[in-house]
Formats: C-alpha cells, structure tokens, sequence
C-alpha cells in the first residue's frame, strides 16, 4: 500500500501561525451555527421553526467550502453549485455589497430539489469580495404536485438577485410568490433566511477586521489542506482492495423494483466509487450529480474519520463515478422531488461496501427510507395550509452497540415536529406515537426499532406519502438480522392511498410505521443482561 506524501508544512501553513489556523476555523463553525439559530428563531413555518429543516455555510470567492455546519448533511448538495450557478450569470464586477441571489433549480439553480430554496450573500471586505455566506431552508409548500418531470413539482428559480444594493427586488419575489400555495409563510421564511446571511456575512467582516482579510482567506486554504491530508491518512488505513454492493429498492411511486449498486476501490490514499444505476425514471426518486456527492462525502467521512473538518478538503481523494441520466446521476428534465429517498439508499450501499474492508467502522442497514409525509388542504375560510412531516426509524446496529431508536439517520438530522405544534397549528390530531416492538434487526447487538404515528384528520386533507424499505428490510451486518419494514394503513385498511396519494375524510385514520434498523452479529451471542434488558425495554414481544 502506498500514500502520497504531503510535504510537513504546506504552502498554505507556510508564514502562518498553526494555532491561528484553528482558532479561525473555530471561528468558522462559531459562524455558520450562529446563522442556523437565527435562522431557526426567524422563521415562520414548523418546518424551519421546529423541524429545523434548514442548513448554513460559509464558502470562498472560489465557491469552494469553508464549513458547513453540522445541520443537513444532504443540503450539501444544494450549496456545492451555488457560487458557481451564480457568478456563471452574473459577472463578477456587476456583484454588489448588498447583493443577495436565490435559487432552487436542480439544473440552473445549483439545488437538489425545489423546496429547499438557497440564498447567497456575498461578503465584501474593503470593497473585495472575499466568501459567501449561504443558507437553505425546506420550503413545505409544494403540495399536490406531479412528478413525472421536473416542471410539474413547484417553481424552479435559476440563480437570480434577489437583494440589490440590500433593498429587496419586490418584481422577483411577487414572482417566486405568486407560485407558492402557502405565500404568507414563503415570504416571512425567506426574510429569515437573509437575515441569517446578514448575520453571517457581518461575523465573517469582523473576523476579517479582527486577523486581517489575508490571514482569514489563507486559514481557510490551511483548513481544506487540513481536510484533504486526514482523508487521504483515514483511507490509507483501510486495506487495498475493490468491494461491490447492491440492494433492491421498492417505493410507493414506481410500480417496478430497481436496484442500486456501487463498486469501491481503494488504492494508497484514494478511493474510488462507480455507481450502477437503472436509467432515470418518470418519477421523483431521480439525484442530481451534486446530491450523489452529498451522500458520498458524508458516507465515506463517517466510515474513514468522523473527525475530518467539513469542507471541499474532504472530497479531494474521492472519485465519483455514474452513468449519466441515471437515478442516481439524473439529467434534465427527470423530477427530483424525492431524491432524498434514493440518496439515503445510497448511504447504505456505500456502507455495504464498506463493511467488507472495514466491518468495524461500518453499521448495519438503517431505516435510510427517506419516509415523509405531506398533508394539505383548505380551512373553513379557504386558506390553503400545508404540513411536512419526514419520520425517523431504526438506526443500523454498530459492531459495539446498538442501534438507535426512532431516529432520522444518515443525510438528516430533523426534528419531528413536536405533537403540541402539530395540533395548534394543523386540523390534525395524533392519536399514537410510539417506537414499534420488535422491529429491530435482532443480532449480537440489536438494530434500533422504528416509530408508529396515527394521525386522525378533522378536516378533508390530501396526503402524499412516500417511503421504501416495504419489501426489502434494513440488511444486518456479519450475522445480524434484519430490521422491520414500512407499513401504512388508513382506517386500518393496508394499501389504501394508490401510489401514496389521497385523501382523508374528516375522522380517518392514517397509520404510518416506520422501517427498524439492521442487527450486527449473531443473535446467539448477544449477551444475558442485553437479553434481559430487551424485555424491559420491550425490544420483543413476550
């Protein structure tokens, strides 16, 4: 096995001070989690407000990361085209102190999918620009939408200005507006997002002011070496090699079962991922090549070295292969609405992969369904309201550990929304919530059981429910078991919503339960005090 060798000092450590390196980086993340709470406390909608559906980053003038913070992993995604979507329309001289741009297209906007909707703030420091302040946030409006290609799923915003000189271009938002079902709550979220960039762009100024512009901007080149050097020693140190994995994939929009598969090859200090992929589908299950590197990143971060400072550093070893206008590499014009249920597959198959050169540092199948929920309809006085909700699950079991119960795994990292908000603001009440027996893969150590919620509608509501993992359970890992599947029943009928859509009447039920986690290991070497403990906890019926 061979490294490359990376000099003891890089150029960009070369007449700065190390420890002024980290407290700048520490810093940086200082920043991007202080424009998530403003964020968060800004916003109008549950899905912000409580969900916390939302993530935040510094970029530099390049339009390479500088942090992200530890938000939503997969709204990598929607930030790695960003910078680029928008100095590819706007030259660089025409960019203003002041300027915000918008975006959200999967093609001509530098997102993923229509409802997360990007700002962009660049940040000027004595009249250079010099970074980025970013944020996304999940805009749950775009309900009763079709998804056999991109132009039914909600308004697609290519990378335009949106602030001029800091006053608000009020043609471009009565236009974005005029699109949106739910408009009064798209304009106060949208507000909250540039104030986070505000927020964000005057912390990184006064950096700047603190250690001089220069310092700043090389620390941050500091950093993404930094980043690269410990990826390429954390993939070093896994064996030489190349390992295929694949799993089958069923969801409730496509009537057929595809299948998913990646084939990674290490080499000294490079990895190597080719994806298998079917052709992409009349359907919302389509990734653009941004999302498939979200997923990637993310997967191979956790599984080499957790510790990896996340920024555009850690992607330097990694080569990402796939056929192009496939699922998981889609082209224009293939709907990416639910992508996030291929991109969480897609965190599995990697571990798959994975756990054959590193059993110990990968985990057993997880939920990994991208299982959500969205509910509207109109109130007595004809507003239009819409609900999102994505359900956690079982998480894989560890080879030292159990896996988590009830919990969003992998590319989220949401919040559900709390019943109490749920009720006050929704005609929905929820008659249970609780983590389903049994439904943790069983094994040396067991996965983490998934969640069952019932919601009963007071009004007519239009639901459109998306999962997988129905047939094809969460896979465990050197013996373990598998984890329970997804099921749904709507007055305690299975099957009731054709394709995953419909409608409640007022009093119906809608029972949603959610895929357990995989098990690691051989049952029959779990432990007495785990076995007893099982019981207690009602891990198993009996």
């Amino acid at each position: 096995m061979t490294m490359q060798t990376q000099p003891d000092r890089p150029a960009a450590f070369a007449d700065i001070d190390p420890i002024t390196v980290e407290v700048i980086g520490s810093a940086f993340m200082s920043i991007v989690e202080e424009m998530g709470e403003a964020l968060v406390r800004a916003s109008y909608s549950t899905n912000i407000k409580e969900r916390r559906d939302c993530s935040t980053a510094l970029f530099d003038a390049q339009g390479r990361t500088l942090c992200q913070a530890e938000h939503i992993p997969m709204h990598l995604g929607s930030f790695l085209d960003f910078v680029h979507n928008v100095t590819r329309r706007y030259p660089r001289e025409t960019i203003r102190p002041g300027d915000t741009f918008i975006g959200n297209d999967a093609y001509e906007g530098g997102g993923t999918h229509l409802p997360d909707i990007v700002m962009g703030t660049p940040v000027f420091v004595g009249g250079e620009l010099v970074a980025w302040a970013l944020n996304t946030g999940h805009h749950a409006d775009f309900a009763d939408r079709g998804h056999a290609h991109i132009y039914q799923e909600g308004i697609r915003i290519p990378a335009v200005r949106l602030y001029r000189d800091g006053q608000l271009q009020a043609d471009v938002m009565d236009l974005i507006l005029l699109n949106c079902q739910v408009p009064a709550e798209r304009r106060s979220d949208l507000q909250a997002q540039q104030a986070a960039n505000i927020v964000g762009a005057r912390r990184l100024t006064a950096l700047c002011e603190k250690y001089g512009t220069d310092v700043v901007m090389r620390a941050g080149d500091a950093l993404q070496d930094y980043a690269e050097r410990k990826m390429r020693a954390a993939i070093a140190a896994m064996p030489d090699g190349t390992w295929s994995y694949a799993e089958k994939m069923e969801t409730l929009e496509l009537d057929e079962v595809v299948e998913l598969g990646v084939t990674v090859t290490i080499r000294g200090d490079e990895m190597h991922l080719d994806f298998r992929s079917p052709p992409q589908v009349r359907a919302s299950l389509n990734m653009t090549r941004t999302a498939l590197l979200a997923a990637v990143y993310f997967t191979v971060k956790a599984v080499a070295d957790p510790t990896v400072l996340p920024n555009e550093g850690l992607g330097r070893p990694l080569k990402v292969t796939a056929p192009r206008g496939s699922i998981v590499q889609c082209e224009h014009p293939a709907a990416v609405n639910g992508r996030f249920t291929t991109c969480q597959r897609i965190v599995d198959i990697i571990m798959g992969a994975l756990a054959q050169a590193v059993p110990r540092q990968a985990i057993a199948g997880s939920n990994s369904a991208g299982l959500y929920a969205l509910f509207s309809g109109s109130r007595p006085d004809g507003a239009f309201w819409a609900y999102l909700e994505s359900m956690g699950g079982g998480g894989g079991a560890r080879h030292d550990k159990d896996g988590l119960h009830g919990v969003q795994v992998h590319l989220t990292n949401t919040s559900n929304l709390p019943v109490e908000a749920l009720e006050l603001e929704y005609p929905l009440t929820v008659e249970r919530y609780e983590l389903i027996d049994g439904s943790g893969g069983r094994g040396r150590f067991c996965g983490g059981m998934g969640l069952r919620r019932v919601y009963r509608a007071g009004l007519p509501t239009r639901v459109e429910l998306d999962s997988s993992r129905a047939e094809f359970a969460a896979q465990g890992l050197a013996g373990g078991g598998p984890g329970g599947c997804f099921t749904y029943r709507v007055n305690g009928q299975p099957g009731a919503l054709k394709g995953g859509i419909g409608v409640l009447q007022a009093g119906d039920l809608l029972e949603i339960a959610s895929p357990g986690g995989g098990g690691y290991g051989p049952f029959a070497e779990r432990s007495p005090e785990a076995r007893a403990r099982d019981l207690r906890e009602r891990r198993y019926p009996g």
